[in-house]
Protein backbone atom coordinates (compact mmCIF):
# COMPACT_ATOMS: atom_id res chain seq x y z
CA UNK A 1 0.00 0.00 0.00
CA UNK A 2 0.97 3.66 -0.23
CA UNK A 3 0.61 6.64 2.04
CA UNK A 4 -0.20 10.18 1.05
CA UNK A 5 3.15 11.20 2.44
CA UNK A 6 5.15 9.07 0.03
CA UNK A 7 2.50 9.14 -2.72
CA UNK A 8 4.17 6.37 -4.68
CA UNK A 9 2.87 3.11 -6.11
CA UNK A 10 4.91 -0.01 -5.52
CA UNK A 11 4.61 -3.65 -6.57
CA UNK A 12 2.46 -4.50 -3.55
CA UNK A 13 -0.05 -1.89 -4.71
CA UNK A 14 -0.34 -3.52 -8.13
CA UNK A 15 -0.86 -6.92 -6.53
CA UNK A 16 -3.50 -5.40 -4.22
CA UNK A 17 -5.22 -3.83 -7.25
CA UNK A 18 -5.43 -7.16 -9.05
CA UNK A 19 -6.74 -8.82 -5.89
CA UNK A 20 -9.40 -6.13 -5.54
CA UNK A 21 -10.41 -6.61 -9.18
CA UNK A 22 -10.68 -10.36 -8.69
CA UNK A 23 -12.90 -9.93 -5.64
CA UNK A 24 -15.27 -7.41 -7.20
CA UNK A 25 -15.52 -9.23 -10.53
CA UNK A 26 -16.41 -12.45 -8.72
CA UNK A 27 -18.99 -10.60 -6.65
CA UNK A 28 -20.55 -8.96 -9.74
CA UNK A 29 -20.06 -11.88 -12.12
CA UNK A 30 -23.75 -12.64 -12.49
CA UNK A 31 -24.63 -8.99 -13.02
CA UNK A 32 -22.00 -8.63 -15.73
CA UNK A 33 -23.23 -11.80 -17.38
CA UNK A 34 -26.82 -10.52 -17.33
CA UNK A 35 -25.76 -7.28 -18.97
CA UNK A 36 -23.87 -9.22 -21.62
CA UNK A 37 -26.76 -11.60 -22.20
CA UNK A 38 -28.87 -8.64 -23.31
CA UNK A 39 -26.50 -7.38 -26.01
CA UNK A 40 -23.60 -9.82 -26.30
CA UNK A 41 -22.58 -13.44 -25.82
CA UNK A 42 -23.67 -13.67 -22.19
CA UNK A 43 -20.25 -14.71 -20.90
CA UNK A 44 -18.57 -11.45 -19.89
CA UNK A 45 -18.81 -12.01 -16.15
CA UNK A 46 -17.60 -15.57 -16.41
CA UNK A 47 -14.67 -14.62 -18.63
CA UNK A 48 -13.56 -11.73 -16.47
CA UNK A 49 -13.75 -13.76 -13.28
CA UNK A 50 -11.74 -16.56 -14.85
CA UNK A 51 -9.14 -14.14 -16.15
CA UNK A 52 -8.53 -12.32 -12.89
CA UNK A 53 -8.51 -15.58 -10.95
CA UNK A 54 -5.64 -16.57 -13.22
CA UNK A 55 -3.96 -13.19 -12.70
CA UNK A 56 -4.03 -13.61 -8.93
CA UNK A 57 -2.44 -17.04 -9.26
CA UNK A 58 0.22 -15.69 -11.61
CA UNK A 59 1.08 -12.89 -9.18
CA UNK A 60 1.28 -15.07 -6.09
CA UNK A 61 4.65 -14.38 -4.51
CA UNK A 62 5.81 -12.16 -7.39
CA UNK A 63 5.27 -8.68 -5.96
CA UNK A 64 8.54 -8.80 -4.03
CA UNK A 65 10.64 -9.80 -7.03
CA UNK A 66 9.21 -7.77 -9.92
CA UNK A 67 8.73 -4.00 -10.23
CA UNK A 68 5.24 -2.56 -10.89
CA UNK A 69 5.69 -2.37 -14.65
CA UNK A 70 6.80 -5.97 -14.95
CA UNK A 71 3.87 -7.10 -12.82
CA UNK A 72 1.44 -5.32 -15.14
CA UNK A 73 3.03 -6.96 -18.17
CA UNK A 74 2.63 -10.36 -16.50
CA UNK A 75 -1.01 -9.56 -15.77
CA UNK A 76 -1.62 -8.59 -19.38
CA UNK A 77 -0.04 -11.77 -20.74
CA UNK A 78 -2.13 -13.84 -18.34
CA UNK A 79 -5.38 -12.21 -19.42
CA UNK A 80 -4.64 -12.79 -23.10
CA UNK A 81 -4.03 -16.45 -22.35
CA UNK A 82 -7.12 -17.04 -20.23
CA UNK A 83 -9.95 -14.63 -21.13
CA UNK A 84 -12.21 -15.35 -24.05
CA UNK A 85 -14.02 -12.85 -26.23
CA UNK A 86 -12.77 -9.33 -26.77
CA UNK A 87 -11.94 -8.60 -23.13
CA UNK A 88 -8.80 -10.72 -22.98
CA UNK A 89 -7.00 -9.13 -25.92
CA UNK A 90 -8.18 -5.63 -24.98
CA UNK A 91 -7.26 -5.68 -21.30
CA UNK A 92 -4.19 -7.79 -21.99
CA UNK A 93 -2.91 -5.21 -24.44
CA UNK A 94 -3.86 -2.40 -22.06
CA UNK A 95 -1.96 -3.77 -19.08
CA UNK A 96 1.08 -4.68 -21.15
CA UNK A 97 1.23 -1.17 -22.64
CA UNK A 98 0.83 0.34 -19.17
CA UNK A 99 3.56 -1.90 -17.82
CA UNK A 100 5.98 -1.07 -20.62
CA UNK A 101 5.46 2.63 -20.00
CA UNK A 102 6.66 2.15 -16.40
CA UNK A 103 9.81 0.24 -17.29
CA UNK A 104 11.73 -1.22 -14.37
CA UNK A 105 11.13 1.60 -11.88
CA UNK A 106 10.75 0.11 -8.37
CA UNK A 107 8.15 2.74 -7.45
CA UNK A 108 6.10 5.23 -9.45
CA UNK A 109 4.39 8.50 -8.65
CA UNK A 110 0.96 9.79 -9.57
CA UNK A 111 2.07 11.30 -12.86
CA UNK A 112 3.61 8.00 -13.96
CA UNK A 113 0.45 6.15 -12.93
CA UNK A 114 -1.67 8.54 -14.98
CA UNK A 115 0.65 8.10 -17.96
CA UNK A 116 0.36 4.31 -17.62
CA UNK A 117 -3.44 4.53 -17.65
CA UNK A 118 -3.25 6.80 -20.69
CA UNK A 119 -1.13 4.11 -22.34
CA UNK A 120 -3.67 1.44 -21.44
CA UNK A 121 -6.44 3.53 -22.99
CA UNK A 122 -4.41 4.11 -26.16
CA UNK A 123 -3.82 0.36 -26.54
CA UNK A 124 -7.52 -0.40 -26.19
CA UNK A 125 -8.50 2.30 -28.68
CA UNK A 126 -5.93 1.10 -31.19
CA UNK A 127 -6.98 -2.54 -30.95
CA UNK A 128 -10.72 -1.96 -30.77
CA UNK A 129 -10.86 1.11 -33.05
CA UNK A 130 -13.42 2.59 -30.65
CA UNK A 131 -14.09 6.11 -29.40
CA UNK A 132 -16.34 7.57 -26.72
CA UNK A 133 -19.94 7.10 -27.81
CA UNK A 134 -19.43 3.69 -29.43
CA UNK A 135 -20.81 1.92 -26.31
CA UNK A 136 -17.62 0.11 -25.28
CA UNK A 137 -14.91 -0.01 -22.63
CA UNK A 138 -13.70 3.36 -23.91
CA UNK A 139 -16.82 5.14 -22.65
CA UNK A 140 -15.71 4.39 -19.09
CA UNK A 141 -11.92 4.35 -19.42
CA UNK A 142 -11.39 7.58 -21.33
CA UNK A 143 -13.13 9.83 -18.78
CA UNK A 144 -11.40 7.88 -16.01
CA UNK A 145 -7.98 8.49 -17.57
CA UNK A 146 -8.74 12.18 -18.00
CA UNK A 147 -9.91 12.53 -14.39
CA UNK A 148 -6.82 10.72 -13.10
CA UNK A 149 -4.50 12.89 -15.18
CA UNK A 150 -6.24 16.14 -14.24
CA UNK A 151 -6.43 15.36 -10.51
CA UNK A 152 -2.79 14.32 -10.32
CA UNK A 153 -1.90 17.43 -12.29
CA UNK A 154 -3.70 19.50 -9.67
CA UNK A 155 -1.31 18.16 -7.06
CA UNK A 156 -3.53 15.50 -5.47
CA UNK A 157 -2.06 12.16 -4.36
CA UNK A 158 -2.76 8.97 -6.34
CA UNK A 159 -5.49 7.75 -3.97
CA UNK A 160 -7.59 10.89 -4.42
CA UNK A 161 -6.93 10.93 -8.15
CA UNK A 162 -8.08 7.31 -8.41
CA UNK A 163 -11.29 8.18 -6.57
CA UNK A 164 -12.01 10.89 -9.13
CA UNK A 165 -11.20 8.43 -11.91
CA UNK A 166 -13.58 5.83 -10.47
CA UNK A 167 -16.43 8.32 -10.30
CA UNK A 168 -15.78 9.34 -13.90
CA UNK A 169 -15.69 5.71 -15.05
CA UNK A 170 -18.96 4.93 -13.32
CA UNK A 171 -20.63 7.94 -14.90
CA UNK A 172 -19.27 6.90 -18.28
CA UNK A 173 -20.63 3.38 -17.89
CA UNK A 174 -24.09 4.71 -17.00
CA UNK A 175 -23.96 6.99 -20.02
CA UNK A 176 -23.82 3.97 -22.33
CA UNK A 177 -27.45 3.05 -21.57
CA UNK A 178 -29.08 5.32 -24.20
CA UNK A 179 -26.37 4.73 -26.80
CA UNK A 180 -26.66 2.66 -29.95
CA UNK A 181 -23.69 0.30 -30.10
CA UNK A 182 -21.31 0.96 -32.97
CA UNK A 183 -18.62 -1.60 -32.15
CA UNK A 184 -18.47 -5.24 -31.12
CA UNK A 185 -21.17 -7.86 -31.09
CA UNK A 186 -23.73 -5.43 -29.67
CA UNK A 187 -23.48 -3.35 -32.85
CA UNK A 188 -25.21 -6.18 -34.74
CA UNK A 189 -28.37 -5.45 -32.75
CA UNK A 190 -28.74 -1.93 -34.09
CA UNK A 191 -31.38 0.01 -32.21
CA UNK A 192 -32.06 -2.98 -29.95
CA UNK A 193 -28.79 -2.21 -28.18
CA UNK A 194 -30.31 1.04 -26.92
CA UNK A 195 -31.46 0.95 -23.31
CA UNK A 196 -28.82 -1.49 -22.05
CA UNK A 197 -25.67 -0.62 -20.10
CA UNK A 198 -22.56 -1.86 -21.81
CA UNK A 199 -21.01 -4.79 -19.92
CA UNK A 200 -17.44 -3.88 -20.90
CA UNK A 201 -17.85 -0.30 -19.69
CA UNK A 202 -19.40 -1.65 -16.50
CA UNK A 203 -16.51 -4.00 -15.74
CA UNK A 204 -14.09 -1.20 -16.60
CA UNK A 205 -15.70 0.96 -13.92
CA UNK A 206 -15.22 -1.91 -11.47
CA UNK A 207 -11.54 -2.15 -12.43
CA UNK A 208 -10.97 1.57 -11.91
CA UNK A 209 -12.86 1.53 -8.60
CA UNK A 210 -10.64 -1.38 -7.52
CA UNK A 211 -7.57 0.77 -8.22
CA UNK A 212 -8.93 3.34 -5.82
CA UNK A 213 -9.45 0.69 -3.17
CA UNK A 214 -5.87 -0.55 -3.57
CA UNK A 215 -4.55 2.98 -3.23
CA UNK A 216 -6.31 3.80 0.04
CA UNK A 217 -3.57 4.78 2.50
CA UNK A 218 -2.79 2.15 5.11
CA UNK A 219 -4.02 2.88 8.62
Amino acid sequence: MITEATATVQSATIAAWMSEIGAVVRARRDHLTQLDAAIGDGDHGINMARGFDAVEKALAGQEGSLPPGRLLILCGKTLVATVGGASGPLWGSALRRAGRSLGDAPAIDGAQLAAAVDGALAAIKELGAAVVGDKTIVDALEPAAAALRDTVGAGQPPARAAEAAAAAAEAGARATVPLRARKGRASYLGDRSIGHQDPGATSTALIVRALGSALVPAG
